[in-house]
């Protein structure tokens, strides 16, 4: 297994793990937060999207070098 096999699957469970994140602060949103807590949770799901497209582009990119290589 090559090193870039490896970043993109340790990429691929951080991406696992933020879409995780995402499903329960939609199902703390449901939970009918306090306004305090609402804040909170939007503030935390729009750092967790930004990590997330982050994520995905390291991997497209990583994909794309190595398929290029080939």
């Amino acid at each position: 297994m090559y090193s870039e096999d490896i970043v993109i699957e340790k990429l691929l469970e951080q991406r696992d793990v933020n879409l995780n994140m995402l499903k329960h602060l939609d199902f703390e949103m449901m939970m009918e937060p306090t306004t305090n807590e609402k804040i909170k949770i939007q503030k935390l799901q729009k750092n967790t999207i930004s990590k997330l497209k982050k994520i995905e582009q390291e991997i497209a990119f990583l994909t794309s070098k190595k398929h290029s290589i080939q």
